[in-house]
């Protein structure tokens, strides 16, 4: 239970992080949440893919206090993109909380998808969806067998920039932490007694090789965090933004477009406005 620095990057433009108090208020009301979802599904517990990420991590703790280890089954989904030490940690995650879990080998059925187009399975992107909507599926087939509902790990950072895949890793019945920042997150997992190698890790997707989401974003995760909640969510112009954070108007802008690209992603399908007769 800390609020340590090492949860807070030295180039971070803004500190966001929670006192110690509100952060065990955070905990309490996140694994109240997870209960009131389960009960009101009329569920018998949870399931939650383990990628040995910070954001799973973090929600299989909470869900670990809000519904008991044997309530929750984690699944771990490596495919040939995926890094050994990833899901090493997912496993060793699930083995430490005592969670039941199986390992589901995801490129075989990726590779039945990928022979149906096979040119689409040059595309990197559509590919990388593909791993990511194939998890969302297992994770549904499991918890209706199981009568369970599916945890969701994303954070707001990766909701408000549309870091996620439509129907993929977002096709779950909730978000625990999906009102904190990234940098939150971090440090809730800190606090829930996470290893600081698991909360300091580098995230990844894991859609393609090597991928990282701050290079493909563009900039680190306490940047975005910052100009999300100063500019995006928060009330300051993008002048008064550069001159609050030291960041540059590129960068703001570079966030703006993520936001405003990826707000399908954040909506329900839309639909015609019904003729009126």
């Amino acid at each position: 239970m800390t609020t340590d620095d090492s949860v807070l990057t030295e180039d971070a433009p803004l500190d966001l992080r929670l006192s110690e108090p509100e952060l065990e208020r955070t905990a309490d009301h996140l694994q109240s949440f997870i209960r009131d979802v389960v009960d009101g599904a009329g569920a018998e517990g949870a399931v939650l893919g383990l990628s040995g990420g910070i954001d799973s991590t973090t929600v299989a703790y909470l869900a670990v206090e809000a519904l008991g280890a044997e309530n929750v089954h984690g699944l771990v989904m490596p495919s040939v993109v995926n890094t050994e030490d990833n899901m090493s940690d997912a496993e060793w995650l699930a083995q430490e909380l005592e969670i039941p879990y199986d390992v589901v080998e995801i490129q075989p059925i990726a590779e039945t998808v990928f022979d149906t187009f096979p040119e689409a399975a040059d595309d990197r992107m559509a590919a990388g969806n593909v791993y990511v909507r194939v998890r969302g599926v297992l994770n549904y087939f499991v918890a209706n067998h199981e009568s369970k509902v599916v945890l969701g790990t994303g954070n707001r950072s990766e909701a408000l920039t549309g870091y996620f895949t439509k129907y993929g890793d977002q096709a779950v019945d909730c978000n625990p932490i999906g009102n904190l920042y990234k940098q939150q997150v971090r440090q809730l997992a800190d606090f829930l007694g996470a290893p600081e190698e698991l909360v300091m890790k580098t995230p990844s997707a894991g859609m393609w090789s090597g991928q990282t989401d701050e290079e493909e974003m563009g900039l680190n995760y306490d940047t975005l965090d910052a100009i999300l909640a100063l500019h995006v969510d928060g009330p300051l112009s993008v002048a008064a933004t550069v001159r609050e954070l030291d960041v540059t108007e590129a960068q703001i802008e570079r966030v703006v477009d993520l936001y405003e690209g990826s707000a399908h992603k954040r909506s329900m399908p839309p639909a015609p406005e019904p003729l009126h007769r």
